[in-house]
């Protein structure tokens, strides 16, 4: 069997890079694995090189490890390229996303997926993975490219329109939120089983279920009784008023609908707990303790924890080589109408089967209607900022951010115009030439 060659891009990140190196050297067959490990900070770039040597140590392999500011180089005949960068980084593009909108009083939790800051987030981070893809079209055409980057749909379906590179979109919420409503019920997470579609961050278990018993009526029973767990209010409250529980965490959510956050409403902030500026205190916390981070993992004395992570990346590696058939949960294009009800040129994540032949999308039919309504509301906005960059017309950014639910329960539309103007002038070269260009519009 021959060694796969796996292209880790952004591997700067380096605890997420320890995580999935962890996975990956952790399967027998992929032990001696051909790593490359790609980033623009040679410093933090470093410090992951060191850290793969001793995952490998602590778990027996002996993979190739090289070490590149040379993006060609690492994806040179590569057979799967991992995807984790974050564009503009936390300083200036997420400061910017958080602090312009703030001059509007418009106020956000993560805004990396949708909102004013996720149309942002894919204003810059589409055409870098564009420009990456064109570099794997000349240098690995037939690699499997596994997209971990926010924000997902819009990725997914930006590269989908322009460029013939396999990617498939890959997430952490449907496997956690499963672990997290299991601990919610007393159960263990090992023996629920589910079945999930929609789209990404708004995807909801249309099964849940411990041994054939359908666990619907206790979690309804626990949003109705109000002794939900700290923090997860919001959820539990759309539980309540769909009937199907949703992925994604609650301090995400809660951007992605009208409801939770308004201005004058610090009622309901508190009444559902919603964590306001949550990514920027997530990244300082970080970002402050980065040096000690450090220092411990490139101290050979210290202990090095390496345990097998949720994340699925592995394990369609690890699939693909070896025939061993698995479900994952992807994010795929809505070919053929995986999900009948949602349109077909969205991103949907669902069900994949994966072997050699690769990743299979599962046929998921119809969905509740109010979930398709309600996943609507979001897919106008990611295809907005799709097709904004696409054909490179800055009105559809204007277009997108006024269709955005909690931007336009929020504010009017001379404000909202202002606020992309304010944010497309404060991103710079970090947007698209195209995209900052005043144009009149049709």
């Amino acid at each position: 069997m021959t060694a796969p060659r796996i292209a880790m891009i952004g591997a700067g990140s380096t605890v997420f890079a320890k995580n999935l190196l962890g996975d990956i050297l952790s399967f027998p067959e992929l032990a001696s694995a051909d790593i490359r490990l790609f980033d623009i900070n040679p410093e933090r770039l470093d410090v992951t090189g060191q850290v793969a040597s001793r995952v490998a140590r602590a778990v027996g392999a002996h993979p190739t490890v090289s070490v590149t500011t040379d993006r060609e180089r690492a994806l040179d005949g590569a057979d799967f390229v991992i995807n984790m960068i974050q564009v503009g980084g936390y300083q200036p593009a997420t400061v910017t996303d958080f602090e312009v909108p703030k001059k509007y009083g418009l106020r956000q939790t993560i805004a990396d997926t949708l909102g004013i800051g996720g149309i942002m987030r894919a204003l810059r981070t589409v055409p870098v993975l564009l420009d990456m893809s064109r570099d794997m079209e000349r240098l690995c055409p037939d690699t499997l490219h596994l997209n971990y980057v926010n924000p997902m749909a819009m990725n997914i379906a930006g590269l989908a329109r322009q460029t013939p590179i396999r990617t498939v979109g890959l997430c952490h919420s449907v496997q956690h939120t499963a672990g997290e409503l299991a601990h919610d019920l007393g159960l263990p997470a090992s023996e629920i089983d589910f079945l999930c579609a929609g789209i990404n961050h708004m995807a909801f278990y249309l099964k849940f279920e411990h041994r054939g018993e359908d666990l619907y009526p206790r979690l309804k029973a626990l949003a109705e009784s109000g002794q939900v767990p700290a923090g997860n209010r919001v959820r539990y409250e759309m539980l309540r008023r769909l009937g199907y529980f949703v992925t994604e965490s609650s301090e995400h959510f809660s951007e992605y609908v009208p409801y939770f956050i308004k201005r004058g409403r610090e009622d309901l902030i508190e009444r559902f707990q919603v964590p306001l500026d949550e990514y920027p205190r997530r990244c300082q916390a970080q970002i402050g303790g980065w040096e000690d981070l450090r220092a411990q993992l490139q101290d050979p004395t210290a202990p090095l924890e390496v345990s097998r992570s949720v994340e699925y990346g592995s394990l369609i590696i690890h699939s693909m080589v070896t025939g061993q058939p698995r479900v994952v949960y992807g994010n795929v294009m809505n070919d053929g109408g995986l999900i009948q009800n949602l349109p077909h040129d969205c991103a949907v994540e669902l069900p994949c089967l994966v072997d050699r032949q690769g990743v299979q999308p599962t046929r998921i039919g119809r969905i509740p209607p109010q979930l398709a309504a309600l996943m609507q509301t979001n897919i106008n906005v990611q295809a907005l900022t799709v097709e904004a960059l696409v054909i490179g017309k800055r009105e559809h950014i204007y277009h997108a951010a006024m269709l955005d639910p909690h931007t336009a329960s929020e504010l009017d539309l001379d404000q909202i115009w202002a606020l992309v103007d304010d944010l497309l002038d404060a991103h710079g070269d970090f947007v698209p030439a195209a995209l900052r260009a005043l144009q009149a519009a049709d």
